[in-house]
Parts: C-alpha cells; structure tokens; sequence
C-alpha cells in the first residue's frame, strides 16, 4: 500500500527529459518550478501530513547538524540564505509539536501577532504582545529568539501562525531598505481595528388583527314587562 499523498505529488520534480530532448527544450517544456520558499513550506507540511514526527523532532533542535535541517537548506536558492531556510523549518516544527495536522499559515509575522493575547485583549491591546512586537521591529538583525517566541504565543493561543513562505521572502530582505519589512510588519500589528457595524434590527412583526366575534344583542324589556311598567 502506498504512503504518497497528494502534498507528496505536488513537491515531485518535473520527470526527465527524453533522450531527443536537449538542454534547451528541456527547459522549455518543464513548468514552472514554484519559489524556493514555497517549496520549503510545502515539503513542510508533507512531514506532518506523512506523521513524519522524527524529521520533525530534528527540527526542533535549534542550530544542530541534523539531517533534517541540511534537508531545508537545500530549498535555499543560494548558500546566504541557507541560514533562514533551516530556521524557519526550525520554527514550523516548533509551531506543529503534537499537531495531527498542518497549517500553511497566513499574514506577515505583524498580522500575526495581532492575534497573540486572550479574550479581554489581542495584539496592540495585549501587553506582552506589544513589547514582544516592539523588540521584533526594533532589530536590526533577524531577532530569531524573538521570532521563536512569538510562534510559541501563537501555538499556545490557538491563533494561526504567519504564512511559513511569506515569512521566509520577509526575512531574506530583512536588511533590504526598500522592502522595509520590519516597518510593514509593525504596520500590520498597529492596523485600525474596524468596528463591526450592529445587525441591523428587524421591525417588529405585525401584531395578527384581533378577531371580533358578532355583536351581542342586549335583550329588550318584553312586551309583559312594558305593560307592568305601563300600569304602574
């Protein structure tokens, strides 16, 4: 019985080229390859559709030479991003200890925060979330301990976490002025929160019309009443 499942057929490589086919046609023919950080998320989430809970617990062992992280830093397209691949793998398995089932992940890191805290306050209202915020945006460097914590409050939130391959591109341009990412990712924990308009209220139903029965006649002094009253 075979164990592939469909997120197992999506990160195949494209088969081979056949023997009349050269380098140039090769190229031509094969679809385009989805981004590296893609293909790191979902090779990702192949371990923990496929109960692969050795790899992971590899990747839950911070800056070891385990097979698991060499594994992600070959999704790096160059050998100066190798480093973010394997930690981010790193935080994935962190976010996913003891889960039976995977999540892409959505929004920036920022957009993800926001949802850090509990019922009676959330993001900017929840103060450990904010300070945690501040010290991420404030970071030249890639604040990784800071990274990891926040994953951690979202694992123990309950709140989804931030879409593994966007946090991967966010993070290869972490000292690129112009992607400005940490300025983004403050706006998006900042963002207005928009007030739910009320339900709009129903008019009240229509009260049913009340039936009126036929009149009741009152019954008139009778003719041997009238001539009593007549003799008196």
């Amino acid at each position: 019985m075979s164990n592939t499942t469909d997120v197992d057929v999506l990160i195949e490589t494209a088969p081979e080229a056949g023997p009349e086919q050269g380098p140039e046609a090769t190229e031509e023919a094969l679809p385009p390859e989805h981004p590296p950080a893609e293909q790191l998320a979902r090779w990702l989430v192949s371990l923990v559709h496929n109960r692969d809970n050795g790899t992971l617990a590899e990747l839950r062992r911070p800056r070891a030479e385990e097979d698991a992280h060499i594994r992600a830093g070959w999704y790096a397209p160059v050998e100066e991003q190798r480093e973010i691949y394997e930690r981010v793998a790193f935080l994935f398995a962190v976010y996913h200890q003891g889960a039976t089932r995977p999540h892409w992940g959505n929004d920036t890191l920022g957009a993800a925060m926001r949802r850090i805290g509990s019922r009676i306050g959330r993001g900017p209202k929840d103060a450990g979330a904010s300070r945690l915020n501040a010290r991420i945006v404030s970071s030249r460097s890639i604040p990784w301990r800071h990274l990891q914590h926040a994953v951690a409050r979202l694992r123990s939130c309950e709140q989804a976490p931030p879409a593994w391959s966007l946090l991967v591109e966010d993070l290869v341009r972490w000292t690129d002025r112009e992607a400005r990412i940490r300025y983004r990712w403050a706006v998006d924990f900042h963002k207005p929160w928009r007030a739910t308009p009320p339900p709009a209220r129903k008019p009240p139903a229509p009260k049913p019309p009340v039936r009126k029965g036929p009149a009741r006649k009152t019954s008139g002094p009778t003719d041997q009443n009238a001539q009593k009253d007549a003799t008196t």
